[in-house]
């Protein structure tokens, strides 16, 4: 078999190295939530604000990732399982590179998210759960998506004919509908402080 011909290959410079050199942990920021819920646009000022603050980022977006690396994967939950699987593995790949990775996806299964906290070291991995309600969701609406799943357009659509398993305990939990952006930003900010090693 193929596989048991893949010998990993250690290098001279190890995440601690870039670690050092970067000022700062590297680590994931896993935003999931309803489409709508606000996970790129926060994750997308959290970036700004953490760039001020001279840490090394990259973010990965859903609809982003799908235009490239994850091209050709449709919705059903298989496919969304592979995508989530394929995101997992590059932020590992990030994460040894030193950055702050933030990744912002429905990643609608609870299975899915932890498979992908699993290939992380402990407080590598830090879960934002976006939770907003369904409704608010629907008004905004940004893409129109909601609109044609209501109308069977869309299938295996998040929160109207797919489930959303909501995270039992993540890290920091926003509520979009109540909080001002700049809150949500710094809530995850004052966590990244209080957690820094």
């Amino acid at each position: 078999m193929a596989q048991s011909n893949i010998i990993p290959h250690s290098h001279h410079i190890s995440k601690k190295d870039r670690n050092i050199l970067n000022g700062h942990p590297s680590k994931v920021i896993w935003f999931t939530g309803l489409s709508g819920s606000g996970k790129s646009t926060i994750a997308s000022k959290l970036e700004a604000e953490l760039y001020k603050q001279n840490w090394h980022t990259y973010l990965l977006d859903g609809d982003n990732v799908r235009m490239g690396l994850n091209k050709g994967l449709g919705f059903s939950l298989e496919d969304r399982t592979e995508n989530i699987r394929r995101i997992g593995e590059v932020s590992k790949l990030f994460v040894d590179a030193g950055l702050l990775v933030l990744c912002a996806f429905v990643s609608p299964l609870k299975e899915d998210r932890d498979r992908v906290r699993s290939l992380f070291s402990n407080g590598e991995f830090i879960e934002v759960f976006v939770d907003c309600p369904l409704e608010v969701c629907e008004q905004r609406d940004v893409k129109g998506l909601y609109k044609k799943a209501r109308k069977g357009e869309i299938k295996d659509f998040t929160g109207i004919s797919s489930p959303f398993e909501s995270p039992g305990n993540p890290e920091i939990t926003i509520y979009t509908a109540e909080e001002k952006l700049e809150y949500s930003v710094e809530k995850i900010i004052s966590y990244l402080k209080a957690t820094h090693e």
